[in-house]
């Protein structure tokens, strides 16, 4: 049984053009193009499977998108399990290149049936079993709500599993009220759930209605954890240029890479930050670079 259940609500066929440049309005010769399985979640098990983590990835997938979906994480090795779906599975696209930060396109995803939601619902109790952690990640594409996502945690935490939820606006502060033990939005993401003036208040706020511990992602400025223990910051690391689509799903997976090894909230920031730098270093998401997460890991330690 995989030690990390990792559930994308809204997996995509994740298209990256890498372009000269960009501007509104204009054509633009693709120089790249690279074709992938996608989605906020399936960046975060890419990610953990490279640091060496057993993971699980549940996908409602369906049409000919999901079966090219299910091919691929098939083959890259990444155990995966399907929740089948009628309708097909968006793709998503993201334009990279002159300095510029990316260019996104994201379509809304497929429509999910009850009969679909309740089907995907008992297959997350089923890969929550011996589990350590189900890891949420991404949005939620129509027909899936809050009740859902509230549905999700309390499946996880039945079968004796912690909750990382990664997701935005209203998700994110249902997830706050299911009693999610690791929130982990971006300031935006945070700004939207909550309409708190700062990120602490931000924070205290998804604290008091039920969560454990909420990390906010905040690019330059790094990371920062509030718990009822207080909260800690650790600093992002500096000069580092390139793709950041996937960080944040980077430093996702090393927050659940540190809960794993039993580790506290500094170190699990540290990773996060060495890990969303080694992401932004690669030219597509759900990547990074290796040898330079174990250099940045290193030189915050000193």
């Amino acid at each position: 049984m995989a030690l990390v259940v990792i559930l994308t609500p809204n997996p995509a066929i994740d298209v990256t053009y890498r372009v000269d440049d960009q501007a509104i309005g204009e054509t633009h010769r693709v120089r790249e193009v690279s074709r992938r399985p996608g989605g906020k979640g399936v960046n975060v098990a890419r990610v953990l499977a490279l640091l060496g983590h057993e993971t699980l990835s549940l996908l409602p997938l369906g049409g000919s998108a999901g079966d090219w979906v299910l091919r691929q994480m098939k083959a890259v090795g990444l155990e995966t399990a399907v929740a089948p779906i009628s309708e097909e599975t968006r793709t998503t696209v993201a334009v990279v290149g002159g300095g510029k930060h990316p260019t996104l396109y994201a379509e809304p995803g497929p429509l999910i049936s009850r009969t679909e939601a309740d089907d995907l619902l008992r297959r997350i109790r089923e890969a929550c079993v011996g589990a350590t952690i189900l890891v949420i990640a991404g949005s939620l594409p129509p027909g899936l709500n809050d009740d859902d996502i509230a549905q999700w945690i309390e499946a996880s935490h039945a079968a004796g599993a912690l909750s990382l939820v990664d997701a935005g606006g209203r998700p994110l502060a249902a997830a706050a009220r299911a009693g999610a033990d690791f929130l982990k939005p971006n300031e935006s993401e945070l700004g939207e759930a909550t309409s708190a003036p700062d990120v602490l208040a931000g924070a205290a706020l998804l604290l008091a209605a039920g969560a454990g511990t909420v990390v906010v992602t905040r690019g330059e400025r790094g990371l920062l954890a509030v718990s009822a223990e207080g909260h800690h910051c650790v600093d992002a690391v500096p000069g580092i240029t390139g793709n950041a689509t996937g960080a944040g799903d980077a430093a996702t997976a090393g927050i659940v890479s540190a809960v794993l090894e039993h580790l506290g909230l500094d170190a699990a920031l540290a990773r996060a930050a060495a890990l969303g730098a080694a992401a932004v270093l690669s030219p597509v998401a759900g990547e990074i670079d290796l040898e330079a997460y174990h250099r940045f890991l290193f030189n915050s330690r000193k």
